[in-house]
């Protein structure tokens, strides 16, 4: 990545701040002579002149724009869960798995590609269109290269990777001393057609659930998606309905959509992971917006959308709480809004960041999205407010093979020339490569609240990334979390299913401020742990498990010394 002046000077502040902010004493500059890129960046890699292909050479992606060549034929090879032309893979168990597996269909995977036979030739659209492959739960990788070039046209291979889509069985996680259990049925592609449906039941720590889903993100043949949610729960009920064809690359030029939302359940307001409170709550929301873009224009996508906004919460006290109860005000809004968004196309493509042996997408370019809103009594809102959203980030790639990602929120209402609701986040993480199989992963995170709704909690604990104490730990009214934590990224492959990681961990945090029925803030909390990391490389549902020891530094006498947290991430 290249860095203006401006840019550089801009960078080397935000670094110096957060080295005071993370404590001079965890640099780890000293591992820099050993750490490099496990991959080459996109820019790198198609900076080489030419490619081979069957003794033959290929034009680079931006000779071939040059020459004017146009997309030939698509070649489609989607491969199955498991690969039997490889010795390890062609077991019994694991031919059975293939043969009851309905491969993506073909159709489905070419529906997702932004370039067709006859049109022009563009790099750029090959890389998004592997991006969108890959952020699809039911591939496991997916990529995108020119096959062959003859008679200025360019045939292009289209290669994935499926996954296991079918989980008919038990669910357990644990966390901040709490656990929750389960049974379900889900298939995340039924029949190869990127339909999820699924059916579960689920023993939370708030409350106990049965739901029934179905969602499918390429209706009618194309970019609108579509899902419903019916829930039956212990306190109350939710439906949920979505349709949506969203800005689904950085070239769509239209977006559209409508969300509807009724849900009653107890809310519990908690404290030292206890509960302090508990209410009734009836939230109603109706959305409904239209957007409209240029497409991407000297490296950018800008994007102004339209929309109105029915929002309710409506509070009464619960049927199963008998102690002190602080009811929440009723509140109701009803009101358009403009949104402008703003994103980079800058993107970075890796491995043994977050997932163990997998391609991965970070997005390192700047975005920024803005929306306001007007809420008026005419309108049918209970009060008159401006409602506001800023979200902003950006992405460095820094020597040595750091990866350094920023990203800040401001969301509330303005009511009476007063801020209501107020809360900033800001976020700092960073990714520094020491060799090919470790990686020293650094965040630092801060949020901050302004007259909360008594219902919005500001919260830390065992659930919120302070590792070794119980959940929902300590309310406030703003909060900090800082973590280190070496990865090992293992070439241990049991049994042909999950890569193998580790993780030994420090996380430090505190609240500050004192919410309505919270206790004072215990102050600074430490904890540090270890623990295992299996990456999901054959199923859809989850692609890191978590199994960790966490051992809080600090805190009350009550709690445990050891806490034992099982759950399924995302993310390493």
């Amino acid at each position: 990545m290249t860095h203006t002046p401006a840019r550089s000077r801009r960078l080397r502040a935000l670094l110096g701040a957060a080295s005071a902010l993370a404590l001079q004493w965890l640099a780890h500059a000293a591992l820099a002579d050993t750490a490099h890129c496990t991959v080459p960046c996109p820019k790198t890699a198609t900076a080489r002149t030419h490619r081979r292909h069957a003794g033959r050479t290929i034009p680079s992606d931006a000779e071939l724009e040059r020459l004017g060549a146009v997309i030939g034929t698509i070649v489609i090879h989607n491969e199955n869960v498991f690969d039997l032309s490889d010795p390890k893979d062609n077991k019994p168990l694991f031919r059975l798995a293939n043969r009851l597996h309905r491969r993506t269909r073909r159709s489905l995977i070419r529906k997702q590609l932004l370039f067709h036979s006859g049109e022009r030739f563009s790099g750029h659209l090959l890389a998004e269109s592997a991006r969108i492959l890959r952020s699809d739960p039911y591939f496991y990788d997916a990529s995108i290269r020119p096959l062959r070039y003859h008679d200025g046209k360019v045939d292009v291979l289209v290669v994935t990777h499926d996954v296991w889509t079918l989980n008919p069985g038990f669910d357990f996680s644990r966390s901040g001393g709490q656990s929750t259990t389960g049974f379900q049925l889900e298939d995340m592609n039924v029949a190869g057609t990127g339909t999820d449906i699924s059916l579960k039941h689920l023993n939370k720590v708030d409350r106990s659930e049965n739901d029934i889903a179905v969602s499918n993100q390429h209706l009618f043949g194309g970019w609108t998606s579509a899902s419903v949610v019916y829930g039956e729960l212990s306190d109350g009920r939710t439906r949920t309905l979505v349709v949506n064809r969203p800005f689904y690359a950085l070239e769509a030029r239209h977006a559209g959509g409508i969300s509807l939302s009724d849900t009653t359940f107890d809310q519990p307001l908690y404290d030292q992971g206890r509960i302090i409170d508990r209410f009734s709550e009836q939230y109603r929301y109706l959305q409904g917006y239209a957007g409209w873009s240029r497409g991407l224009v000297n490296g950018w996508a800008k994007r102004l959308s339209v929309g109105w906004t029915y929002d309710e919460h409506r509070f009464a006290p619960s049927s199963l709480w008998s102690g002190p109860t602080l009811l929440p005000a009723n509140r109701s809004f009803t009101y358009p809004w403009v949104e402008l968004d703003l994103v980079q196309d800058e993107y970075a493509k890796m491995r043994n960041h977050n997932q163990i042996h997998r391609t991965e997408d970070f997005d390192i370019g700047a975005y920024f999205t803005g929306r306001i809103g007007w809420a008026d009594r005419a309108l049918g809102s209970r009060q008159s407010a401006l409602p506001f959203l800023i979200t902003v980030g950006d992405g460095y790639e820094l020597p040595h093979g750091d990866t350094l990602l920023l990203s800040g929120s401001f969301t509330g209402r303005m009511q009476h020339g007063t801020l209501e609701n107020g809360v900033l986040s800001a976020k700092l993480v960073n990714f520094a490569e020491q060799t090919r199989q470790w990686l020293l992963y650094t965040a630092l995170g801060a949020t901050a609240g302004r007259r909360l709704d008594l219902d919005n909690q500001i919260l830390l604990g065992g659930d919120s990334g302070l590792r070794g104490y119980p959940l929902r730990y300590q309310d406030g009214t703003a909060r900090s979390l800082f973590t280190i934590e070496e990865r090992w990224f293992s070439n241990w492959y049991p049994f042909r299913l999950f890569r193998v990681g580790a993780a030994a961990f420090f996380d430090m945090g505190r609240t500050w401020g004192r919410a309505p029925l919270g206790a004072p803030s215990l102050g600074l909390l430490k904890d540090a742990g270890f623990g295992l990391r299996l990456g999901n490389a054959r199923t859809a549902f989850g692609n890191v498990i978590h199994v960790d020891l966490a051992f809080p530094l600090d805190g009350g006498s009550g709690i445990r010394r050891v806490q034992f947290l099982v759950q399924t991430e995302q993310q390493f």
